[in-house]
């Protein structure tokens, strides 16, 4: 007598049955496999709770991109920093990339470095220099060390004019 390949699964979880088609296992593991099986939420059921998930994720997520985005913007007030220029999209992503940049390399560089209060106003003005979003997204994962490198290395592009049509 051959070892059976259709298995009737009983879903503990949710209850559900349904037959399933294990010829695909060797004939030894399969009564173990069915067994592992019962104790799973059915196919349909665990799509359902993964739907759910990734719902929840991206409304945390959005919740957070605004939560960052508002204290982006206010920390961007109280340090008299200048709006950026470039889409709407990329001047929300670019105050927050802004914001973190620098909170992170104030840390670095005066917290836990050698840097003055008087030198990091500098390098701040610095930064106020650079109004283009896209730069401070380009910088979002460099290093806090390498700031000052990066601010003198900004391009006119990165830098307002006079004359906004020239």
């Amino acid at each position: 007598m051959a070892v059976k390949t259709i298995w009737q699964i009983t879903h503990q979880p949710c209850g559900h049955q349904a037959k399933r088609d294990l010829s695909d296992r060797a004939a030894d593991r399969r009564a173990g496999f069915a067994e592992w099986l019962s104790k799973q939420a059915c196919s349909e059921c665990w799509r359902a709770s993964k739907e759910g998930d990734e719902q929840g994720k991206a409304a945390w997520l959005e919740a957070k991109r605004a939560e960052e985005q508002a204290e982006s913007e206010a920390w961007s007030q109280r340090y008299r920093m200048p709006p950026l220029e470039g889409t709407e999209r990329a001047v929300a992503w670019g105050v927050r990339c802004r914001h973190q940049v620098l909170a992170a390399a104030y840390t670095t560089l005066v917290v836990e470095g050698e840097i003055s209060e008087t030198e990091w106003e500098e390098i701040e003005e610095a930064a106020r220099a650079v109004s283009r979003a896209g730069s401070w997204i380009d910088q979002r994962s460099s290093e806090p060390d390498d700031l000052t490198e990066l601010l003198q290395a900004a391009t006119e592009a990165d830098r307002p004019t006079e004359n906004p049509h020239f």
